[in-house]
């Protein structure tokens, strides 16, 4: 969101007297074993590097992370060849603009096809004007041939969080998502003194374009949240089932409860489905109806999505209560699983403790009846009474529970929780589905002993 993140800011002091509170979520679990390297910096652009997103090409051996950087010009792009090990040089992202205030929240995934494809999107302004931008690249990721902007037909729009997802079932088609209004004045915020900002009241939704020629040219916008033109709904992750090519979406949904000034209730996790290539939608399905809410206050984009082999959902989200900000009393990280391609969800999973501080979830798919579920989040540091953000990776099976106790995958590096990590983290498997590749922001002391948020990634190879 620009114009409204500061990437160092001033710790929250409700936030200090609850460090005693801040622990790892651990619960019995059997004896899994894996490996976990050691953190790798992929972030040498100057200035503050924050909010990454990644994604991973297993047949041709790449890893790719994108994320908000100052010093590379608003948007940052790099690959490993290696398997994490070392990463290219960053580049600006073809059409990033400006500084992190004018390009944000991006998102990155690759095409499953000889090519290799990559997408990188993000959001940008121009004039009055809030929208998505799509780069691709025909040579994974050195350079990025086509970039279009897709322009909204309003003058004054919202935009906001988007998303990406390729079809594995037609080459060169990829869809996008993102959170519209035809009316940015309609949108207020709340914003935490440490991270960036939720709203309290808009004419938000979620919306759908697609591409049918590698992301040249692109659909007109359908309506994926039920509602528009304020449906209240601000995120939605997408995906697109191999055979069927039906399209599942998460929906982070707050419900407007005033028609005149958009104010928006408690936000709730939903669930849609169209099979005719996002013509229609299923009526959105509540995931965790009995497990809490979100605050207009949350920071951070909530909600992820993944499917495994056998066509089982995945989704992890957070809730919160009390405090404002999200750093609430009752804040939990949940996971939840579908067997019946999202028709009904299981009764929900607890992921971390109940803690005052924000919990960023992520999820990627296993093998058959897997989820790796990560999270960022703030703990003490051993053998002090100061906070850091750590970042944390479990295993889940559908049907045997936690496969290993919480796994601090950031190792000694600690985020300064006075300084923004980025409102996503990035997460996916590799080249085989026991091993996992994380990336997070964490702010660490610069050379003059300011803090700097940088750019991490680690590998956990997990045993067979």
């Amino acid at each position: 969101m620009p114009h409204l993140r500061a990437l160092t800011r001033p710790l929250i002091a409700l936030a200090a007297l609850a460090a005693a509170l801040f622990s790892p979520a651990y619960a019995s679990a059997s004896s899994l074993g894996y490996t976990v390297g050691s953190p790798t910096l992929v972030s040498p652009c100057s200035g503050q590097n924050a909010e990454v997103e990644q994604a991973t090409d297993a047949r041709n051996g790449y890893i790719y992370q994108e994320w908000m950087a100052a010093g590379c010009n608003g948007i940052a792009f790099s690959r490993s060849a290696d398997g994490g090990r070392t990463w290219s040089n960053p580049m600006r992202v073809p059409g990033a603009t400006g500084s992190t205030l004018n390009s944000w929240d991006p998102d990155v995934v690759v095409a499953p096809d000889q090519y290799g494809t990559v997408y990188a999107a993000y959001m940008t302004s121009s004039g009055s004007q809030w929208y998505p931008v799509v780069a691709t690249s025909f040579d994974h990721g050195q350079t990025f041939a086509a970039v279009t902007a897709l322009t909204p037909p309003d003058a004054k729009n919202w935009g906001d969080r988007d998303f990406l997802a390729t079809d594995p079932n037609h080459p060169g088609t990829v869809y996008l998502t993102y959170d519209y209004g035809p009316n940015r004045t309609s949108v207020t915020f709340a914003c935490a003194s440490n991270g960036s900002c939720g709203f309290s009241t808009g004419d938000v939704n979620v919306v759908m374009q697609k591409s049918t020629d590698y992301g040249r040219t692109w659909s007109a916008m359908s309506h994926v949240s039920p509602g528009f033109p304020a449906s209240g709904a601000d995120s939605g992750p997408i995906y697109v089932e191999p055979g069927s090519g039906r399209i599942d979406v998460l929906l982070q949904d707050y419900p407007i409860t005033n028609t005149t000034t958009y104010a928006m209730g408690p936000g709730k996790t939903e669930f849609t489905a169209s099979s005719d290539g996002g013509q229609t939608w299923s009526a959105p399905v509540v995931v965790g109806p009995n497990n809490g809410t979100m605050s207009v206050d949350e920071w951070w984009i909530d909600g992820a999505l993944a499917v495994d082999s056998a066509g089982t959902l995945y989704a992890s989200w957070d809730t919160q209560a009390g405090f404002p900000f999200g750093l609430g009393t009752a804040d939990t990280g949940w996971l939840s699983f579908s067997t019946d391609r999202g028709a009904t969800w299981s009764t929900p999973v607890q992921v971390t403790n109940t803690d005052p501080v924000p919990h960023i979830m992520e999820v990627t798919a296993g093998a058959r009846g897997t989820v790796y579920v990560s999270y960022l989040t703030q703990v003490t540091i051993p053998n002090t009474t100061s906070l850091g953000y750590a970042e944390f990776l479990r295993p889940y099976s559908i049907s045997s529970g936690w496969l290993t106790p919480a796994i601090q995958v950031s190792g000694d590096i600690y985020g300064d929780p006075n300084t923004w990590p980025g409102d996503t983290t990035g997460l996916s498997t590799y080249q085989s589905l026991n091993q996992v590749v994380l990336s997070w922001g964490s702010g660490v002391p610069s050379n003059n002993n300011q803090f700097r948020s940088e750019i991490f990634s680690s590998t956990v190879t997990f045993a067979r």
